[in-house]
């Protein structure tokens, strides 16, 4: 695998303090119900490629997993085997949902030692796994819900992915939409559970608060929430974490909490450098996105000024626009993609700004708050 930096560009932090080198995201991995299934919307829908595949035809008993990946984007669909397998607890209580955001690091057994004795409950102990491509060092600690961290080193390893995996090389391998690498990861944790893990964040791996919105940044006339977003030192990886705040009706967080059973992981922002070309793929592939009201584009060009992008091509296909001191962004989010109305995905592309679209906020609650409606969860 290549080690070159994996997203995008670096944009210092320096009130981080970057005890633990930190190299990008590794790779995601959902506990699902049929990994295989998974695997396949995955590739149809959102135009991942098939990378290695572990199970029982590698020797694996108790579980199946799929690797898929999209430019810099890894993703890890597994699924369990057998009735004992305690992925089955996971899916009772959450149903399909991420359970490992895999951290690229230089030194594992060092991110381990460190964040531990920060505080960080331990997870996994620095194991060292190899095959005949090498080995890879890998370690995890636990953080919000029943989601955890693993730290990967992966310097000495030439393999497709992580030694027990083989590669995986269907016939089937529908096109890429576009997608280039994890933007940000958005936590959803409990009333009152924002400020203990942001500082959890900048205490156990050195992240700062890159910017913090409240309940007068984040609400509409029915419901309101507040977020901090947190950052290590390099830009490479941020997670913003929302609460909820009190409103007259229930807001998306408190509906994601309800359903997922606490807290977790509540979309993934995915970059590209042509939303409107990823866009129409991904419509094309019936990927569903939130309807925003068509009045929200009167003003746009009041808000963020000329833009090379057609207006009307953004209003037809529902991309919201924002701009901050360094350029300006394009974004979209689209309807849930579980049964339950907990994971779903935005899809965005910077233009210099390195904000998180807060002009949009309101449109983009709003557009939540009517699909609430429809599921009679508002």
């Amino acid at each position: 695998m290549s080690t070159e930096y994996q997203e995008g560009f670096d944009v210092v932090f320096p009130e981080a303090d970057d005890f633990i080198p930190m190299n990008g995201t590794d790779y995601v991995e959902f506990y699902v119900g049929n990994a295989k299934q998974a695997a396949h919307f995955y590739q149809s829908a959102m135009g991942f490629q098939p990378l290695a595949y572990a199970g029982l035809e590698t020797g694996v008993k108790d579980r199946t997993s799929y690797v898929l990946m999209q430019d810099k984007i890894r993703l890890v669909l597994t699924a369990p085997l057998t009735k004992d397998s305690p992925i089955n607890e996971h899916l009772r209580r959450h149903g399909d949902g991420v359970k490992v955001v895999a951290i690229w690091v230089d030194d594992a057994t060092q991110a381990y030692e460190e964040t531990t004795k920060r505080g960080a409950r331990s997870y996994m102990k620095p194991s060292k796994e190899e095959d005949k491509n090498g080995h890879v060092v890998r370690s995890g600690i636990h953080t919000y819900g029943d989601t955890v961290h693993i730290f990967v080193e992966r310097s000495e390893y030439k393999g497709l992915f992580l030694p027990g995996y083989e590669a995986w090389n269907p016939d089937y391998k529908p096109e890429s939409v576009g997608l280039k690498y994890i933007d940000h990861m958005v936590g959803n944790v409990g009333w009152n559970e924002m400020n203990t893990w942001a500082e959890f964040y900048a205490r156990t791996m050195g992240f700062c608060n890159l910017v913090t919105f409240d309940d007068k940044d984040i609400s509409t006339n029915f419901t309101a929430l507040m977020s901090k977003v947190m950052s290590n030192g390099n830009g490479r990886i941020k997670f913003p974490i929302n609460e909820p705040a009190e409103g007259l009706k229930k807001s998306q967080i408190e509906e994601y909490l309800d359903f997922y059973d606490g807290a977790g992981v509540q979309h993934m922002a995915l970059a590209t450098d042509d939303i409107i070309d990823t866009v129409v793929k991904l419509k094309a592939r019936g990927i569903e996105f939130l309807y925003v009201p068509g009045n929200y584009y009167d003003t746009v060009g009041d808000r963020v000024g000329n833009i090379p992008e057609d207006i009307a091509v953004l209003k037809e296909h529902g991309i919201l626009v924002d701009r901050d001191d360094e350029g300006y962004l394009l974004q979209i989010f689209t309807r849930p993609v579980e049964d339950r109305p907990t994971l779903f995905y935005e899809i965005i592309q910077r233009k210099g700004a390195q904000s998180f679209g807060k002009g949009n906020f309101k449109a983009l609650f709003e557009a939540i708050e009517a699909e609430q409606a429809k599921r009679g969860t508002l």
